[in-house]
């Protein structure tokens, strides 16, 4: 199987995010990796549009 191209800050920041070495992440399979790439991007997405609806309350 084909490993994931992924950029190295990708790489590091999905490894802090899975509190796991960086060295693990890379031997991880592919579907697992695809799950947790998914599941950041929809917590820091989720994060985001907290931080913008504190700001949008903060201005009125």
């Amino acid at each position: 199987m084909r490993r994931i191209p992924l950029s190295a800050d990708t790489a590091v920041k999905l490894a802090e995010y899975m509190k796991v070495p960086l060295e693990h992440l890379m031997h991880m399979p592919q579907h697992i990796l695809l799950q947790k790439l998914a599941e950041m991007a929809k917590s820091q997405t989720g994060d985001s549009e907290k931080n913008l609806e504190t700001e949008e309350t903060k201005s009125e």
